[in-house]
């Protein structure tokens, strides 16, 4: 069977920070000397039948059928009146910057996360798996917070990796996990057996990065009109901040940590363009 994985879409995000492993920073950038908000709306439901589709679902998905199968991932990213409060726009993010910049692929899509009701649950955001060599894997457990002010995005990252990385919790997403490992993709026999009860926590956190996305409002895209080197170093200097929060929180000592800055100029218009986006094809 062919890799789904291979190909996917385009991303508008671009890296504006050097390669760091630890901390990294993406960004829309500029149009017409504004943020791009309405292009990065567009961009994240491009990205949505990568996210939210199983990987059979999306093997059998061609010219014939890409309008069903787009109608089926944005019902499955959620059903709401009340978007406000989602975080499902850092999550794609979240996808969309891990699959182009470090070559991951989904063990699970997100959708067998979700309840019966599409409410949001306590869960990695993100699971991937990232081949290192040809025989290594590094499994990404990810956290995705969508927030107006960064200092509360950090705050509340921190809280949920604190209780995500617990010996109950991880216990339960190995049970969670395990099953829906496909066996279509590279070395599913070893991640299966990273995630059996069988296998350590120890070997599990050895084994696995802990990517932490942080999409909030910020200084420099508020005050720029241009990708430059000023609006880099802006930028660098919040995510600098955001990194030290990390670091005093204990978590670095811990876990292979990697910070995903993405800097907004407006979280709260950037949430309804995608909501607009989301509904137009949910009612069509």
């Amino acid at each position: 069977m062919s890799n789904p994985y291979i190909i996917s879409p385009n991303c508008i995000l671009t890296r504006i920070t050097g390669s760091n492993e630890s901390l990294e920073s993406y960004c829309a950038g500029f149009e017409l000397s504004e943020w791009r908000c309405s292009g990065l709306a567009d961009n994240l439901i491009e990205w949505i039948i990568d996210y939210a589709l199983k990987s059979d679902e999306l093997r059998d998905t061609n010219h014939t059928n890409t309008f069903v199968r787009l109608k089926q991932a944005a019902s499955r990213v959620y059903i709401s009146e009340k978007y406000e409060r989602r975080g499902e726009v850092g999550e794609i993010a979240a996808h969309a910057v891990c699959r182009t910049y470090f070559n991951t692929i989904p063990i699970a899509a997100r959708v067998n996360y979700l309840s019966a009701s599409n409410d949001p649950v306590k869960a990695f955001d993100l699971v991937h798996v990232r081949y290192v060599g040809d025989n290594e894997i590094e499994l990404w457990l990810g956290e995705a917070k969508f927030f107006k002010n960064r200092n509360d995005a950090i705050k509340d990252a921190i809280a949920s990796i604190t209780g995500h990385i617990t010996a109950g919790f991880l216990k339960n997403e190995k049970l969670l996990l395990g099953p829906q490992v496909s066996n279509d993709i590279p070395h599913s026999a070893k991640i299966q057996k990273l995630l059996s009860a069988e296998t350590s926590l120890d070997e599990l956190i050895t084994n696995a990065v802990f990517p932490v996305l942080i999409a909030a409002n910020s200084d420099a895209t508020e005050s720029h009109v241009l990708l430059n080197d000023d609006y880099s170093a802006g930028v660098d200097a919040e995510m600098q901040a955001l990194w030290g929060k990390l670091k005093a929180s204990g978590l670095t000592e811990k876990i292979k940590l990697k910070l995903i800055y993405v800097p907004l100029g407006d979280k709260d218009a950037l949430n309804k363009a995608f909501d607009d986006r989301l509904k137009g094809l949910q009612i069509a």
